[in-house]
């Protein structure tokens, strides 16, 4: 029987305001979608963090026993300087400056976003497109949505029609926004503009003749909108009505608002049914973000490159200090905040490698099944990370107690504890077993040293002597030494 079956998790749906038990569409499986990055810089701190949160709850969902498939997308085209309809391509604006293909942006800047999230031990998502490589069917739905009457097109652009829409529909219905407040709150249209009305979003703009990035349309020749590509591609792969679909609190209003209309307006169906909002990171007192220059990028705590910082950090601990709150809840980074985290991290390490030298006795002092629902309850709690740190700690605490010989426990008891603890830390929390990690890297030095000897020893059986002093003499420049004897060579480590 799958674990889902045995446990009640409850998830805070941001559309309804509430916690409501997760009950999938289809048993057994979940369709999740994530928001990935526009890939026009370095993924700062902030950025990680709504990712981490989201590969917790990737995490959790496969521990329990569903098949999840993940889709994150990469934007590649279509968002503008400032979120909305005007200003420049954010990529091509970046190939200008750097005088490169806006394609030779996406590439460097995707493969840094890969090499931070694996440096913090994310699981790959299941499926990540991109908007270019779906900018068929984009214009597909565009067609769609002007068939049903919610957009138009004007001058080679098209809008879609937000008061329309919300005759029919209920549109600021995820961020609690009323239309006649955003009616009152918007400044008047210029002589130049296209829309009908302020509120009004682009499902396609025509480009203008400097604008880098274009497709061929019905249209014009131009570009689709940023919301639009999310609406496309989770749909394409997780069908008109899916589970899950997360992303940062900023995204709230207008991006998911839009694609909440869209999604109706293509197909008359809510697409989503529950969703989730990981909550910023703050520097300084104030949101972390590229566009204030107030950020801090994952390398730079890594190696202490940064003025704010006492020392380097690894990705471990960052993680650790990450999953310390709840997603939803501000965080504020600081170099004592990491510290302190540090020393929780090591701390819960030591513990559990301790756990195999620990005595045992005929029976257990605690109660260890109770303490090991308790961690669940954590996670069924809208996956409450800091909880389950908590009930980490319980078990640390636990841990010292058998040391010292205040409580006892049993060899089968003993074996569960650690298998239990695995499972929340690696497997769950996704911490790294560093430990572990280190004999992994030692097994593959002694494997590398033990090749490089063979190689050694084939050329000083075929006279080739030169080779065979070169291998010696290399190995001791990097501080290993090797001693030939009647039985062998054998090395040593300075």
């Amino acid at each position: 029987m799958a674990l889902y079956q045995e446990q009640s998790l409850k998830l805070y749906n941001s559309m309804t305001g509430e916690k409501e038990v997760f009950t999938p569409i289809n048993e057994g499986h979940i369709g999740m979608y994530v928001c990935g990055p526009t890939v026009y810089s370095n993924v700062h701190l902030g950025n990680c963090r709504t990712f981490i949160s989201f590969d917790l709850v990737f995490r959790y969902l496969k521990h329990l026993g569903y098949k999840v498939r993940y889709v994150r997308n990469i934007t590649d085209a279509g968002h503008l300087e400032n979120d909305a309809d005007s200003g420049e391509d954010r990529i091509a604006k970046k190939a200008r400056l750097e005088q490169i293909e806006p394609m030779e942006v996406v590439q460097k800047y995707t493969v840094d976003f890969h090499n931070i999230l694996q440096k913090f031990n994310n699981l790959p998502p299941s499926i990540e497109p991109t908007a270019t490589g779906h900018i068929v069917e984009q214009i597909e739905i565009i067609k769609t949505i002007l068939e049903n009457g919610y957009a138009y097109e004007a001058n080679g652009s098209v809008y879609f029609d937000v008061l329309k829409f919300n005759k029919d529909h209920a549109y600021g219905k995820l961020s609690g926004r009323a239309i006649e407040d955003m009616i009152a709150n918007t400044r008047e249209l210029t002589a130049q503009s296209d829309k009908r009305n302020p509120q009004d979003f682009a499902l396609w703009k025509k480009a203008e003749p400097q604008h880098i990035m274009r497709w061929p349309s019905p249209w014009s020749d131009g570009f689709p909108g940023w919301h639009l590509e999310c609406t496309v591609m989770s749909t394409k792969y997780l069908g008109e009505e899916f589970d899950i679909h997360g992303g940062g609190m900023d995204l709230k209003f207008p991006h998911h608002e839009c694609e909440i209309a869209q999604g109706e307006a293509a197909t008359g169906k809510s697409p989503v049914n529950y969703w989730l909002h990981a909550n910023m990171l703050t520097l300084n007192g104030k949101k972390m973000a590229k566009s204030t220059g107030n950020f801090i990028l994952p390398e730079q705590i890594f190696t202490g490159n940064n003025d704010i910082l006492t020392k380097a950090f690894s990705p471990n601990v960052v993680r650790f200090f990450i999953l310390q709150a709840h997603y939803r809840s501000i965080l504020d980074f600081s170099s004592d905040a990491l510290l302190g985290s540090e020393k929780g991290f090591n701390r819960l390490m030591e513990a559990y490698h301790s756990i195999v030298e620990l005595p045992v006795s005929e029976k257990t002092g605690f109660n260890l099944a109770e303490w090991k629902q308790s961690c669940y309850d954590a996670m069924n709690d809208d996956f409450n990370s800091p909880i389950l740190i908590a009930k980490l700690f319980d078990a640390v605490k636990t841990i010292n107690n058998i040391r010292e010989g205040s409580l006892q426990i049993t060899e089968k008891d003993k074996k569960e504890l650690k298998e239990s603890m695995s499972s929340f830390m690696f497997d769950i929390l996704g911490l790294v077993d560093v430990a572990s990690e280190n004999e992994n890297d030692e097994n593959k030095l002694a494997g590398t040293i033990d090749l490089l000897i063979q190689l050694r020893t084939e050329a000083r059986n075929n006279k080739n002597f030169a080779l065979s002093d070169q291998i010696r003499d290399q190995l001791q420049d990097l501080g290993i030494q090797l001693k030939d004897g009647k039985e062998g060579t054998t090395f040593s480590v300075k």
